[in-house]
């Protein structure tokens, strides 16, 4: 079964698919960094569509996500977000997590795995 890849670097691809499943590397606010939790988990979110436009799939198929947070209390301002951009009757399997991120400008990092 081959695996493709997407915007592949030197440490890790944004993008793996391989046969019908398509993993996400964690996804940044890269637009919106340093900006309020609302704005980057809208640019978040937007940049999982496009990566999963390029694999071929949408988020409709979604079958994981694990989303790190700095702050727990900034749960209820990122789950606004998620609510209004996840497909209705397709959401996946999930958690949550309160981590430290690589860089301080990051609040969010999403990370989802979704069927072909």
């Amino acid at each position: 079964m081959s695996i493709e890849r997407f915007e592949t670097g030197p440490r890790m691809s944004q993008v793996v698919v391989h046969g019908n499943t398509v993993y996400l590397a964690g996804v940044v606010a890269t637009k919106a960094a340093g900006e309020s939790v609302t704005k980057q988990t809208q640019d978040i979110l937007a940049t999982i569509d496009s990566h999963l436009a390029k694999a071929g799939t949408d988020k409709s198929k979604l079958l994981s996500a694990t989303i790190y947070i700095t702050d727990m209390k900034t749960f209820g301002e990122m789950n606004a977000v998620w609510d209004a951009w996840v497909s209705p009757g397709n959401t996946p399997a999930r958690a949550t997590v309160e981590a430290k991120l690589a860089a301080p400008q990051y609040t969010v990092e999403i990370m989802v795995t979704a069927a072909k």
